[in-house]
């Protein structure tokens, strides 16, 4: 039995150009981090003793004879790309919902790609589980999906990003003083919107105009350059919140499908409660929203958006999946 635990991903800035129709002509840049929620599998060649050739296990059980027949997209898609000829028993669980704004879909393709060479007794480099993941995603399943979440999900931790015009990437994680580390942490507040959404559709949208928005999207990636300059500083955090705010009016101008009016409706009561900044999470539509605010408007601010489900704890976490599963454990 191998288990894979693989984080969920927040993203700063710079979300947008790192879709292949922007970073091909420009190149792209992110800042984001992975944190203490993950998308759990469990996965086994399945012995030959059952009516059926392999058993799947999402939000539907699913028993079938062939590869062809299993109705989740990623696995059906993994696994024929990967050849698995054998049955395999896969259990699939997750902390936070799908279809959320944290990269939950590209956590689900790297663990199981990670999953799956471990049954093989292969053990992969986080780039390469990032590659594999990306082409899977982008080539096999045709999503309309940018690059970060696969390589945030793989490699963990708070890290920029730059993606080159071939598609090639240099992950550099931050460092930053375990004071300063804390203090973002208690700036931070994850807001459950309830409503999820498939990000390939509303990116589909935003995809198409990337030739519109040239001014708004290069904004977006220097966003990344001053994003960082803030965490690695000494400077006022609250300047992250204002940049955050930034960002966001910028973000929502990309997309009428990005902020409908209910998100902008949260968004303007955090602000009146005292938040310096925030945006929704993933490619817009619903999902979780980050909002930064001074601890000592915390308080107000879950008071005003009593109605939704804040999140326990933002933990930035590392990960290391080249460490893990090699011996099978998780």
């Amino acid at each position: 039995m191998i288990i894979t635990r693989t984080p969920l991903r927040v993203s700063f800035f710079g979300g947008g150009t790192d879709y292949p129709a922007w970073f091909r002509e420009h190149g792209g840049a992110v800042l984001a981090t992975t944190i203490d929620k993950y998308i759990y599998l469990h996965c086994r060649y399945l012995p030959p003793f059952f009516d059926f050739r392999s058993r799947i296990v999402w939000s539907k059980i699913e028993q079938v004879q062939e590869t062809r027949e299993i109705a989740h997209p990623a696995i059906r898609g993994i696994l024929e790309w990967m050849k698995v000829g054998e049955g395999v028993e896969i259990h699939h669980h997750g902390d936070l919902p799908a279809r959320t704004g944290l990269g939950s879909s590209s956590s689900f393709s790297v663990g199981l790609l990670h999953a799956l060479h471990a049954l093989r007794g292969e053990l992969v480099s986080k780039r390469k589980l990032a590659e594999e993941a990306i082409f899977v995603e982008q080539q096999v399943l045709c999503e309309n999906v940018g690059v970060q979440d696969q390589i945030q999900s793989a490699f963990g931790g708070l890290n920029r990003v730059d993606i080159r015009t071939d598609g090639s990437f240099e992950v550099s994680p931050l460092v930053v003083r375990a004071d300063r580390l804390a203090g973002l942490q208690k700036h931070l507040l994850l807001l459950y919107t309830g409503l999820s959404r498939t990000a390939s559709e509303i990116a589909a949208e935003q995809v198409a105009t990337v030739g519109a928005k040239t001014a708004e999207l290069k904004t977006m990636r220097e966003m990344v350059d001053e994003g960082e300059k803030i965490l690695v500083g000494t400077g006022d955090l609250g300047e992250f919140g204002r940049l955050l705010d930034e960002s966001w009016k910028l973000k929502r101008s990309l997309s009428s499908k990005i902020a409908p009016g209910f998100v902008n409706e949260i968004y303007d009561t955090a602000r009146q409660a005292g938040a310096g900044g925030g945006k929704l999470l993933g490619a817009g539509g619903g999902g979780f929203m980050l909002v930064f605010v001074q601890p000592e408007r915390r308080a107000a601010v879950l008071k005003a958006l009593s109605k939704l489900l804040p999140v326990p704890c933002t933990q930035i976490v590392l990960y290391e999946p080249t460490a893990q599963n090699g011996n099978g454990h998780g």
